[in-house]
């Protein structure tokens, strides 16, 4: 690695260099833009051209469309065009070796707590995990990363903290990066390369035959634009269906109604609490409402935790996403482990607290 590096600190930086970088800065500039103007265009649109009540359900439902599709969208061409951009100095087995650990599970553990630094919920974090899998990373190294950017939260952690006290926080932190570290080891040794894509590989062999061995700067961002067209040309249609279904649930499934079927103890509330949560759509943050609630309803600790779980880490929009690129056998794979992980943990929880 560190002879690549000194191989490229050699290389003489030309004035189409200068220009490539002066585009992508200009570029870099009109991304922030847009996505720091995106929620309050959002709002406009929803509540101020189309004149619908705040308090609406057609008018949460709109606002978190026209918010969550360029955010996603943005979130996805800008992810791969850095992980592209970022590969091209690390060959693949360099990249390997980094992430996958010369001993099973030392790569989950680095995926999962980068998951954790990392404030995406589910869909957000599919870009990154795409071109992890772009980028040949092993399987169930990216999957441990999926699931632990949306199961463990900072903002959640902190709300947790104020609500219930360090216990619980602490308990939601690490019971999460279990889940994502366990479901990662499990997916990587059932070898479910098979169930990815065939265009997914087809992207990371060509882009790594098209490489010079010393490319300058523009070459490296013309690859990374490129990747960059064809992944987010496969995979924004997905989006925009997938954040539709999220944008109706958010809007039209009451809190209450959750709060009012799980807010009872019974044997059968660990598993409930997970399939309802599996079809909604919301971050760790945005459902801690729902988990005062339900604490508020007498509902046991583990359950809440399963339903929170299960709400963020296993999201309706996201399988539709995540179906652009994983055949429907992997993420079934990947619902029922995580599923299973969150049950277990949501009744363990019960019984010691």
């Amino acid at each position: 690695m560190q002879t690549d590096l000194t191989k490229q600190e050699k290389m003489p930086f030309s004035s189409a260099d200068a220009r490539s970088w002066a585009l992508v800065a200009i570029a870099a500039v009109i991304w922030f833009a847009l996505y720091n103007v995106i929620q309050p265009l959002a709002n406009w649109i929803a509540y101020g051209l189309l004149a619908l009540p705040k308090d609406s359900h057609l008018g949460k439902s709109l606002a978190f469309f026209f918010y969550d599709v360029p955010k996603i969208i943005l979130l996805l061409g800008g992810m791969i065009f850095l992980i592209t951009l970022l590969r091209s100095f690390f060959s693949a087995e360099q990249t390997r070796a980094w992430l996958g650990g010369k001993r099973e599970g030392v790569g989950n553990v680095l995926a999962a707590a980068l998951g954790v630094i990392t404030p995406f919920c589910s869909c957000s974090a599919v870009p990154l995990f795409i071109g992890f899998v772009e980028s040949g990373i092993p399987l169930g190294v990216t999957f441990s990363f999926l699931t632990a950017a949306p199961v463990v939260n900072e903002v959640a952690l902190v709300m947790l903290f104020g609500l219930f006290g360090w216990k619980i926080a602490g308990l939601y932190l690490l019971s999460g990066l279990a889940i994502a570290i366990v479901t990662g080891i499990v997916i990587g040794r059932l070898k479910l390369e098979r169930y990815v894509e065939d265009f997914v590989w087809q992207i990371k062999v060509g882009k790594g035959a098209n490489l010079p061995e010393q490319p300058t700067w523009t070459e490296r961002f013309q690859i990374a634009w490129q990747s960059t067209k064809e992944i987010v040309g496969k995979v924004w249609l997905y989006v925009i269906v997938g954040i539709a279904i999220g944008a109706g649930i958010h809007g039209y499934v009451p809190e209450s109604a959750l709060a009012g079927i799980l807010g009872k103890q019974a044997w059968w509330s660990v598993p409930a609490a997970v399939l309802l949560g599996v079809p909604l759509y919301s971050n760790a943050a945005g459902i801690i409402p729902v988990v005062s609630a339900l604490m508020e309803k007498g509902a046991a600790l583990g359950t809440v935790l399963a339903f929170m779980m299960s709400v963020v880490a296993l999201s309706l929009p996201e399988m539709v996403i995540l179906r652009r690129v994983l055949k429907p056998q992997l993420i079934a794979i990947f619902i029922g482990t995580v599923a299973l992980a969150i049950i277990m943990t949501g009744y363990l929880f019960n019984l010691v607290i």
